[in-house]
């Protein structure tokens, strides 16, 4: 599903009310929320709406378990941590017991290793199905999604569900959910918004399958729902045959 609007401001709303939804759900039903955020600038207006008054009493925290979609490896406290972020922005702000927050990167541990303690954490929270309630993503302006960048190894992954690697580009490690499991989600919610966006969009959308140059490819998911929310200038270059709704 590909939900189109005017701005960033209108898709951050749509996603808060996504989330809100998705807790009250995953709670009523089994009574506990999954969920995986997203680093980047896309969730800065989506944390801040569920921190503020008005929305942050709507969610169950101490029945909400959050972890991410992926991580480059620095300290929680650098600048660059997409953990570092979550927590200025929105979870130091509410309810959430500490003992509920899994970030992905750990002092005293090697990415390779943390991805397999990572791994293992996962399942005994998600157990054999994999299947987050809800898995927040991003797409970068090279197509890439959480740390599944353009001609990497890890875009081969077929039975991991958590990996580390090098990133030559970056000269950095990441570690990242792989799209294996990233397709088991219930509900996996891609926030892309500015011209920068707009080719590389319409190129994952209605481009010829190439997920070694569009990693967003990859997300195809099993039983869950894939629901991109757009803004207009991401949307820009979009043919008119893609189906999409205009909000």
């Amino acid at each position: 599903m590909i939900r189109i609007f005017q701005d960033k401001n209108q898709l951050s709303q749509a996603a808060a009310e996504i989330f809100i939804a998705s807790a009250q759900e995953a709670v009523s039903k089994k009574g506990k929320f999954t969920v995986a955020l997203t680093g980047g600038s896309s969730p800065a207006i989506l944390y801040a709406l569920l921190s503020d008054a008005e929305n942050r009493g709507k969610i169950d925290w101490q029945n909400t378990f959050v972890f991410w979609g992926d991580e480059r490896w620095v300290p929680i406290e650098d600048e660059k941590s997409n953990a570092g972020a979550a927590f200025a922005s929105l979870l130091d702000k509410i309810a959430l017991p500490k003992e509920n927050i899994f970030p992905m990167w750990k002092a005293g541990t090697q990415p390779e290793g943390r991805a397999k303690e990572y791994e293992k954490i996962l399942r005994e929270h998600l157990g054999d199905s994999g299947e987050f309630d809800l898995i927040l993503s991003g797409m970068g302006d090279d197509g890439h999604t959480a740390s599944l960048f353009p001609g990497t190894e890890v875009l081969h992954e077929k039975t991991k569900w958590v990996d580390a690697y090098y990133l030559a580009p970056q000269q950095m490690f990441r570690i990242t959910l792989t799209a294996p499991l990233l397709n088991k989600a219930k509900k996996n919610v891609v926030l892309v918004f500015g011209a920068n966006k707009a080719h590389a969009f319409s190129q994952v959308i209605s481009g010829k399958y190439n997920p070694e140059q569009y990693p967003s490819q990859l997300l195809k998911p099993v039983t869950g729902e894939l629901i991109w929310l757009v803004d207009e200038a991401a949307a820009a270059e979009l043919p008119s045959s893609v189906n999409a709704i205009k909000e």
